[in-house]
């Protein structure tokens, strides 16, 4: 069995993950801050469902700052590090711009650090679907560039790509990207759309829907998120013999570096989603129809060949099953009936 730091493990993908590790037998340290970006409450909540556990501690850590993250590697000796801590969310990086680049850009300098000091048998990041940008050709691939950002969160995530494969270049550090697409399902982020719509229609209160609803977006179940992290987790990445100076491939490296997207290669219309919950919550809403934000893009759409081809697993969970699955979360954690 591995010895894992999961950092981020209060989040969203960071608790099922978690969950998942524990489970499969791993030892597990998980660290998060506890910021007040959403409601603390349910990060509390989710850190109550994995405390108790054998295999599992828990440091109230912030990734900014350098001597803890330091004292902790060279405590705890990981085998594998999976950095998910990170300040999330497109539009808020248009109002707090600079706690992105200390979370994000120097949050992660520290995670590498430590993984360069402690010798770390494989790192595995988040990324986001995000980088793509401005890209329009579909599906979006990890073999296409990636230089047109439309948000700073976006930037950072593009950044931390760069920064994983200077360390694994300069010290060898096997290092894996993640590009996830839109993660949904229960216990999920309240600033996310389904969260916030299932909130709004059950009180009987107008949504916002942006760009008039002609969006689509590849919404991946968390299930899915989490199975294609623990393909992963022993699938260490070793240099590509194939790759060409003269015709960079940024998915793959001279150095033992990787990037996989993980979505559902499956987009679908924002309007049918919207349906699709109404249905489960039994009510129709009203739909404030308002432009499109800046920092968002029209469509996201993954495509997983590289993930499928390395591992097998390709994410399949319909919308239909994973919006159901959240509803009855969040009416059972809010105590609604019905």
């Amino acid at each position: 069995m591995s010895k894992i730091l999961v950092t981020g493990a209060a989040g969203f993908i960071g608790f099922h993950l978690c969950k998942r590790f524990i489970n499969e037998g791993e030892e597990v340290i998980g660290i998060d801050n506890l910021n007040d970006y959403y409601d603390v409450n349910l990060k509390i909540g989710r850190l109550k469902l994995l405390e108790g556990e054998d295999r599992f501690k828990f440091f109230k850590i912030d990734l900014t700052e350098k001597d803890d993250i330091a004292e902790l590697f060279l405590k705890e000796k990981f085998d594998i590090v999976i950095n998910l801590a990170a300040q999330a969310g497109v539009r808020y990086s248009l109002i707090n711009p600079y706690v992105y680049i200390e979370s994000n850009i120097n949050g992660f300098l520290n995670i590498l650090e430590g993984c360069r000091h402690n010798k770390i048998k494989h790192l595995i990041f988040a990324s986001s679907s995000s980088v793509y940008g401005a890209n329009t050709k579909m599906p979006f691939s990890i073999h296409q560039n990636v230089d047109h950002p439309v948000s700073l969160y976006a930037a950072t995530k593009k950044s931390n790509e760069l920064m994983a494969h200077a360390y694994s270049s300069l010290y060898n550090i096997p290092c894996t990207g993640l590009r996830f697409f839109t993660v949904y399902g229960p216990w999920g982020r309240p600033d996310m759309a389904l969260f916030l719509f299932t909130e709004a229609i059950l009180n009987g209160k107008p949504i916002d829907v942006f760009n008039y609803g002609k969006m689509k977006r590849d919404f991946t179940y968390i299930d899915d998120i989490i199975e294609g992290i623990f393909k992963l987790k022993d699938h260490i990445p070793k240099p590509d013999p194939g790759w060409n100076s003269e015709n960079p491939d940024s998915a793959t490296s001279y150095a033992p570096y990787k990037l996989y997207n993980i979505g559902n290669n499956n987009p679908v219309e924002l309007m049918r989603f919207i349906e699709v919950l109404e249905d489960c919550i039994g009510k129709k809403t009203k739909k404030n129809l308002l432009p499109m934000q800046s920092g968002d893009v029209l469509v996201t759409y993954a495509d997983v060949d590289d993930l499928m081809k390395d591992t097998g697993f390709k994410p399949s969970t319909g919308i239909e099953d994973g919006i159901k699955k959240f509803v009855e979360w969040y009416k059972t954690y809010y105590h609604l009936r019905g």
